[in-house]
């Protein structure tokens, strides 16, 4: 039987996270995405409650929740503001390769002090040279007695400028192709690790997204996370998890838009009505409603997946590739809907549009979520 149905437990997460964005992320959104800091206050406000970090294992302090109720939380959030939701949900992505392929002691070390005052963790994928092309990363990892001496460099890395350590990915045999690849949990602290300037980005501001050096660290054997050669194998599977939250993130964008372009349509008239009684007017609304609800459905059934161990690749994809595009499609229908005024920055449209430009490159480009879906369905298919 398919049931659509949350549990009590699901739904009064929602709630939960629903109130918070209404109460203390919508009506700071502004202010941070001019002022671009850091929303330190409020992700205090946010682990206090129990949001962040809710995919950890109860082991660590965490919740013990999946990705489907990380799906839930990001979406309520994001309505809010988009980038304050990267940095209270970034812990959830830093966290899941530790989760998946670390030891119960790495679990311990690594996740448990973030369960216990507000802290971050990053995930460092992306370099100067490799952002959808993961195999072609440049930084390597030599082993040397009992570490790995680590250089590279990692480029727009998610709050990397306040993370006390990083999930990092490299060579240690670039023979063997992507298969050489590994991943190492980096403590900020150690020599040898440089933390660059923040970047200034067209929306979501108040995400501190960073370049992050690595000179001769040398990792502790210990930080390992799986063996040697898995590193290509934790990131994909990171992905599995971490696409649909973030495709969710794109429907609270969306959704965001959509309910102020709708009250606008209620509120101002033209030719003698409100623009809401003008059939294209509710052709649009139209569309947007019903993109919003095809979108949540379809990170659902990634998350689920996800959850339920299920091979997931190609749902992820399309719930990344849809919500993204379909975010893009709508914040730029809704500032067209309120003409001069939607691209004023005294509302919020503007921003939102801003806000789901990238929702379209990271995590994975749009181009690169049609590439997995067409392996997937050539997989499937024979």
């Amino acid at each position: 039987m398919v049931d659509f149905a949350l549990s009590e437990e699901q739904e009064a997460l929602r709630q939960l996270s629903r109130d918070f964005a209404r109460q203390e992320i919508a009506p700071a959104a502004s202010e941070f995405d001019r002022n671009g800091e850091f929303p330190m206050e409020i992700a205090k406000k946010a682990h206090d409650i129990g949001l962040m970090n809710i995919v950890f294992p109860e082991s660590c302090g965490g919740l013990g929740l999946g990705t489907f109720e990380d799906a839930i939380v990001t979406e309520e959030l994001a309505w809010g503001c988009m980038g304050i939701t990267l940095a209270l949900v970034i812990n959830n992505l830093g966290a899941t390769p530790v989760k998946i392929a670390g030891t119960e002691d790495q679990q311990k070390r690594f996740l448990g002090p973030l369960t216990e005052e507000v802290g971050f963790c990053s995930y460092a994928l992306t370099e100067p040279e490799a952002g959808s092309d993961v195999a072609n990363l440049q930084s390597t990892a030599v082993k040397k007695g009992e570490v790995y001496v680590l250089n590279g460099t990692k480029r727009f890395i998610t709050s990397g400028g306040v993370a006390s350590f990083y999930v990092v990915f490299a060579y240690t045999d670039r023979d063997r192709g992507h298969r050489g690849m590994s991943a190492f949990i980096v403590p900020r602290d150690l020599p040898g690790v440089a933390v660059g300037k923040k970047e200034d980005m067209m929306g979501q501001r108040a995400s501190n997204t960073v370049e992050i050096s690595f000179d001769d660290v040398e990792v502790p054997e210990g930080n390992l996370l799986g063996a040697e050669g898995d590193g290509f194998k934790i990131a994909m599977g990171t992905f599995n998890h971490s696409r649909s939250p973030i495709a969710a993130g794109a429907v609270g964008i969306a959704k965001s838009a959509f309910d102020a372009a709708y009250q606008y349509s209620r509120e101002r008239k033209t030719f003698g009505k409100p623009i809401w009684e003008h059939q294209v007017t509710q052709f649009k609304l139209a569309s947007m409603a019903r993109d919003i609800d095809a979108g949540r459905l379809l990170c659902w059934r990634a998350a689920w997946m996800a959850d339920q161990k299920m091979r997931n690749a190609a749902e992820c994809a399309m719930a990344k590739l849809f919500c993204a595009d379909a975010a893009m499609r709508i914040t730029t229908d809704c500032v067209q809907l309120l003409g001069g005024y939607g691209f004023s920055r005294e509302y919020p449209v503007e921003k939102c549009m801003r806000d789901a430009k990238v929702m379209q490159i990271y995590e994975g480009t749009s181009e690169i979520q049609h590439i997995i879906i067409a392996r997937e369905l050539m997989r499937a298919r024979g």
